[in-house]
């Protein structure tokens, strides 16, 4: 914000010391080893089970929570982690309501299912609790392979590279690894400091070194990193964000969402972030959910979600809709932005009625405003320059990650065929390792 703009409604310190805690604590408290059994007890453990078909990494959930039953979570754990090295976060984070949760048997039987996702982060808490890493690394190989970013796709890809022994660099252009599990994600959702904890945990493995505020383009290229490895992975993420394009977009108080929770993740205190009065977030997504949760839990009076489409629309799962409704969000839908109105800072955001028409979203001509002093825009992000071959606005990838220039594999959001979900990048960083091992191991 630039000196002397207009402040409007925005300030930090809305809440007492207690009130920050509080709201910014754990949001689903892990369960105790009673609870853990207990919900242990409810799975079928199917033979067939639906509930890993489900699950973008495959884990053998049946395995991982019948051990949680004969009180062996280590074993769980290490059942979880040889499938997604990243459980731990995914357990926080990944919307199970709608991957292996809305495929278990029970939810089909009863409308509730067995709590996986509460199950996987009791098993791998109690690992990690106890500062053990379950794999040990091959013998080395003398391969060397060049990761870019550090986000779930580059540390899954890195990890089991390492754990074939190969010499892994992975190059990050920010100055802590973990991506958007580290500044992207509500800070609700992992707090004390768990995605740092985690890829400290990761990098157990050996053979890993990170290069921090690398970005490619800035401080290297892909043809020096194909000149100096033998492979290259690229999870980098989708770096630029789409700009509204109305007038009044460039208004003091408009931010990109994303920035916003990034910036509220490394404050040292979430008291020193200022937050409007009245906050408006434009997106349909889980990054306007999470900033529209926190705007409240800062101290927003009023925060509108606004969408364009309907609300069954919305890419933010129902059951994250309903948290935010719950934590008093408002949820607007069918409209979108045509301008922003203020006088050097934003004061109001003017939108029109949407509705479908021949298979497109047209306006209707009527208009509404609603007062705003803060505006968060979160419509999607875009892939920076690469240079490599595109599928739509990103990275085309084959079998195993394969892009069209030899000797480079890409994952995760920036790559074409994913769902933009944690466990997704996960799963393709992890599977284009093992094509990136079967090339240097002779291969094809």
């Amino acid at each position: 914000m630039a000196d002397g703009a207009p402040q409007s409604g925005i300030s930090a310190n809305r809440l007492e010391a207690e009130d920050y805690h509080a709201n910014f604590a754990d949001l689903y408290p892990p369960l105790d080893r009673h609870e853990a059994h207990v919900a242990s007890d409810r799975c079928y453990f199917c033979y067939d089970a639906p509930c890993v078909t489900a699950c973008p990494t495959a884990i053998d959930i049946p395995l991982f929570i019948r051990q949680i039953a004969t009180d062996t979570p280590e074993a769980a754990a290490r059942t979880i982690f040889s499938q997604n090295i990243l459980g731990g976060m995914c357990a926080r984070v990944c919307p199970t309501e709608q991957l292996c949760e809305e495929a278990c048997v029970r939810e089909a039987a009863e409308g509730k299912p067995v709590q996986i996702g509460r199950l996987q982060r009791y098993a791998t808490d109690t690992l990690m609790a106890a500062d053990v890493h379950p794999f040990t690394r091959a013998a080395a190989t003398g391969k060397r392979v060049a990761v870019v970013g550090a986000g779930p796709a580059g540390l899954s890809a890195a990890h089991r590279l390492a754990l074939h022994g190969h010499d892994v660099t992975i190059l990050d252009a920010k100055p802590k690894a973990g991506g958007l599990n580290e500044y992207g994600i509500a800070a609700y959702k992992t707090p004390d400091n768990f995605a740092q904890r985690e890829v400290d945990w990761l990098l157990q493995i050996g053979g890993i070194s990170v290069e921090h505020e690398r970005a490619l383009g800035r401080d290297t290229t892909l043809e020096q990193l194909r000149n100096d490895f033998d492979a290259v992975f690229l999870g980098i993420g989708l770096s630029g964000t789409n700009a509204l394009g109305i007038p009044g977009d460039d208004l003091e108080n408009v931010q990109d969402a994303v920035d916003f929770i990034d910036q509220l993740r490394q404050a040292n205190a979430k008291a020193d972030i200022p937050i409007g009065r009245d906050v408006v977030v434009i997106g349909g997504g889980m990054t306007a959910v999470d900033a529209a949760v926190q705007s409240r839990l800062l101290g927003a009076e009023t925060v509108t979600i606004v969408y364009r489409r309907g609300q069954d629309g919305m890419s933010a799962s129902g059951k994250e809709q309903d948290h935010a409704t719950h934590e008093g969000v408002h949820l607007k839908c069918n409209a979108q932005p045509v301008a922003l109105h203020g006088d050097g800072a934003v004061r109001e955001v003017e939108f029109e009625y949407t509705t479908q028409s021949g298979g497109q979203l047209v306006g209707t001509g009527e208009r509404f405003r609603l007062p705003a002093d803060q505006v968060f825009v979160a419509i999607g992000q875009t892939l920076g320059e690469t240079g490599l071959e595109l599928d739509g606005r990103k990275i085309a990838v084959g079998a195993g990650g394969r892009t069209t220039l030899d000797g480079v594999w890409a994952g995760g959001d920036c790559a074409s065929g994913g769902d933009d979900l944690t466990v997704t990048a996960v799963a393709e960083g992890r599977d284009a390792a093992e094509d990136i091992h079967a090339m240097l191991s002779g291969g094809e």
